[in-house]
């Protein structure tokens, strides 16, 4: 017997016989049930009982294609109950489907069968509008993977969209806002959740899913050590902990300066947990700098220093930037250490030509260099650099220096991330866009999103395989 899962999707199936499949040792499906997987319109469910524990999985097509592109689900393994989910789905689409089970090398395929999905909600639709130049070439690796993008405000939303500015997969939270959004090294999506009435990139609760849809890890402020407000960034080390950007408030007499006798100073720091909110490691700008030798701290206490990315170097240390102060700073990760300042007035001697204002989303790109977005807020022009550090001479030099059109100026938040050697995705956060360019600043192809994502991530196909496949 055939039964429907869900109702909210159409499926037209006959009921299920399956000659021949008793009495001579191979497997019988007795059931198949089909509807939506966490009650998303992108992953279907389809649930299968066989007579005995067997191995299963589905095969499945748009079935315009006649078979021409055959996609898999999950696989169950030495199971009776089989739970199989579909991944690649696009909406309003009628896909045949059929049941393989197996059970020592012996295979069982069912009938083929059809569903139809469903149209995405209407808060999902036009979302995002991408536009190639018309003389531009795109490269290949642009298509080659999907860019991770994010909502801030409630209903949180984290999409996945290709190139032609189509949601490939998205997962959404009622009342939290996705403030920040990283693709992980083990396919997962880890994310800063956080109210409306919380700032930008701020938030207290972190939230990690795999490209199911399912929970992997759910932290909220006050469980454990996990007692401070967190923000811009949070990420994994090598040991799969967790690494975030928090806030950090000190009592300070600032009397002397005019200010208060028991003033509060807000700095950042940096967080290192367990997966259950338990403190590994943490860092404070306050052990490194002193706020009263900060001539404008009476302006700035409120929001002192401002750390807006973080990440890793080569070595495994860590890579912060601040926004208020235009530096870039390297911290040893098991002393605290800072071994190198980069930016105006840092150790590292910079190139005169690279006058950025206000970095955003530093890292080490593929390419072994520092590179970071532009805000330009002085000149009022973003851009990209990339620049390689010799640190044993304090010294640097621009290995590449993107001046984006001005009409995407975006003086607040932002990203850039390389697709290959020649072009670059970057995120113009206010200017509700994104683009790719190539390193002469000529923009080869731009998105409109409906939302100020804080970034734009590129995701390769191998790290989604085999869940999607753009």
């Amino acid at each position: 017997m055939i039964k429907c899962l869900a109702k909210s999707i159409l499926i037209l199936i006959a009921a299920a016989t399956f000659a021949g499949c008793t009495g001579n040792g191979k497997v019988r499906i007795d059931e198949i049930r089909v509807g939506l997987h966490n009650n998303n319109v992108l992953k279907i469910q389809i649930d299968v009982k066989t007579d005995q524990p067997a191995d299963a999985r589905v095969e499945y097509w748009d079935q315009k294609s006649n078979a021409g592109k055959k996609f898999y689900s999950t696989q169950s393994h030495n199971a009776n109950d089989h739970v199989l989910i579909l991944c690649n789905i696009a909406p309003q689409t009628t896909y045949a489907y059929r049941i393989i089970a197996a059970r020592n090398g012996e295979k069982t395929i069912s009938k083929t069968y059809t569903f139809k999905s469903n149209a995405l909600p209407m808060f999902l639709q036009e979302q995002f509008k991408a536009d190639s130049a018309r003389s531009a070439k795109l490269p290949s690796d642009f298509a080659d993977g999907l860019m991770l993008i994010n909502k801030r405000y409630a209903p949180g939303v984290t999409y996945l969209v290709d190139k032609k500015g189509t949601i490939r997969w998205y997962h959404m939270v009622d009342g939290l806002g996705f403030k920040v959004a990283h693709f992980t090294s083990e396919h997962t999506i880890l994310s800063i959740m956080g109210g409306n009435d919380e700032p930008t990139s701020y938030g207290h609760e972190i939230l990690e899913i795999n490209l199911l849809g399912d929970t992997i890890l759910h932290l909220k402020k006050g469980q454990n050590d996990f007692r401070q407000t967190i923000h811009h960034e949070v990420i994994k080390n090598d040991k799969g902990q967790l690494v975030t950007l928090f806030v950090d408030k000190k009592i300070m007499n600032l009397s002397i300066i005019g200010g208060g006798k028991t003033d509060t100073v807000s700095g950042d720091g940096i967080l290192v947990m367990d997966n259950t909110g338990k403190k590994i490691w943490s860092w404070s700008v306050f052990d490194a700098l002193d706020p009263l030798k900060d001539k404008g701290l009476l302006k700035t206490k409120k929001d002192w220093m401002h750390a807006n990315s973080l990440n890793f170097d080569k070595d495994g240390n860590y890579i912060i930037s601040f926004y208020n102060n235009g530096q870039i700073w390297k911290v040893d990760a098991h002393t605290g250490k800072v071994i190198w300042k980069f930016g105006k007035g840092g150790t590292i001697a910079k190139p005169s030509a690279c006058d950025f204002t206000q970095a955003h989303a530093v890292h080490i790109n593929q390419q072994g260099n520092l590179m970071f977005f532009d805000n330009g807020v002085e000149k009022q022009q973003s851009g990209v650099f990339a620049l390689k550090l010799d640190e044993k001479n304090l010294s640097s030099q621009i290995d590449m220096h993107i001046n984006l059109p001005k009409e995407v100026f975006n003086g607040r938040m932002g990203s850039a991330y390389m697709i290959n050697d020649t072009s670059v995705l970057v995120c113009c956060s206010k200017r509700h866009i994104v683009v790719l360019t190539n390193r002469q600043g000529k923009l080869l192809w731009t998105m409109e999103t409906a939302m100020p994502t804080y970034r734009a991530e590129f995701i390769r196909s191998k790290e989604l395989a085999p869940y999607l496949e753009p």
